[in-house]
C-alpha cells in the first residue's frame, strides 16, 4: 500500500494552482470544508444549525 508523502502532495497543490487559479483555491479549500463538515454532521446526526434548535425550544 503506498502513500502519498510530501512530493506527490506539491505535485498536487501545484497542478490545482495551475487548473484553478490562486483566486479560486481559497474559494474551493472553503467550499471543500463545508460539504465535510456538513457529510460529518449529517453521519452523525447533528443538526445543520444549533442555534435554531435552540429558538425553537422557547
Amino acid at each position: 500500500m503506498s502513500t502519498i508523502g510530501l512530493p506527490g502532495l506539491i505535485v498536487i497543490l501545484i497542478v490545482a494552482l495551475l487548473l484553478f487559479g490562486p483566486k479560486k483555491l481559497p474559494e474551493l479549500g472553503r467550499a471543500t470544508g463545508q460539504t465535510l463538515k456538513a457529510f460529518r454532521d449529517s453521519i452523525s446526526g447533528k443538526p445543520d444549525n444549533e442555534t435554531d434548535e435552540k429558538d425553537h425550544s422557547k
